[in-house]
């Protein structure tokens, strides 16, 4: 059940925004948020928004909420191996989510470029009031418990597909390139123009976790932990965008089993 920012707050509707240095940013930053290919062309290789997986602009409870998360960064990045600050993880989103590289590697997002501080402001915003370095009580909530995880191997992805068909194909399309429903449409599920093989989607547990609690996304919570794994399999069998600096991903570190699209790379050890 949603119980949280059932109205997303707006910046642009903020009164308390009176500095235009600030508050230019801030709302661009939510423009950005809500229509990336058109806000941030330069960034954006494909037709997928920060809002396709962040719903409600970021806050919906149970689908990868942001009210609160700047107050968490630096953190260490498991795939970096370091520690990382929000505009890092902002590039990062930039690069595989929004498959940046697939408009070349000439012109890649920086944690300095004005996209990514705009982005970060908005950000910034939604977290005001919240404790620094203390875990908002809705994060790390989009994920099915170590217990109740399949191995990669035995996923049922022709299951997947069934169920897909059932409960996801109406807002996502068979083809799964959204389907336009009044001025919303679903992002793209594989495909040229959806997030790259890099991006923290590909990996079948993680999109599991957000098929689990945020989708369908009327019904969010309906599909068990079973059926959103498998979804996850059959989504994730589907050809996409090749990232191209995957190889220096988790470097030193173990290749989760569920990034599946890793299997042809060789991670530095």
């Amino acid at each position: 059940m949603v119980t949280a920012w059932q109205v997303p707050l707006d910046p642009t509707k903020d009164k308390t925004l009176t500095d235009p240095k600030l508050a230019e940013p801030i709302k661009w930053g939510y423009r950005i948020f809500i229509d990336t290919p058109h806000e941030a062309p330069r960034l954006t290789g494909g037709k997928v928004s920060c809002i396709n997986c962040h719903l409600n602009a970021g806050q919906r409870e149970r689908s990868l909420a942001l009210v609160g998360i700047a107050g968490m960064f630096p953190e260490f990045n498991n795939r970096a191996q370091r520690l990382i600050s929000l505009p890092d993880r902002i590039v990062d989103c930039f690069l595989r989510s929004e498959n940046a590289t697939g408009r070349g590697t000439d012109e890649l997002p920086t944690t300095g470029s004005k996209e990514v501080l705009a982005v970060n402001a908005y950000l910034a915003w939604l977290s005001r009031g919240y404790a620094m370095g203390a875990n908002p009580g809705w994060r790390n909530k989009n994920a099915i418990a170590p217990d109740k995880l399949t191995p990669v191997a035995k996923l049922d992805a022709r299951k997947g597909e069934g169920l897909y068909a059932e409960r996801c194909a109406s807002c996502h399309g068979a083809d799964g390139q959204g389907v336009q429903i009044g001025d919303k449409k679903a992002g793209p599920l594989w495909g040229p123009d959806s997030w790259n093989d890099g991006a923290g989607a590909a990996r079948v547990y993680t999109l599991a976790g957000i098929i689990r609690y945020a989708m369908p996304y009327l019904s969010p919570g309906s599909l068990t932990d079973e059926e959103a794994q498998d979804i996850a399999a059959f989504i994730n069998a589907k050809p996409r965008p090749a990232y191209p600096f995957k190889a220096r991903d988790y470097p030193g570190a173990k290749v989760p089993a569920d990034a599946v699209y890793y299997r042809a790379e060789t991670a530095p050890q």
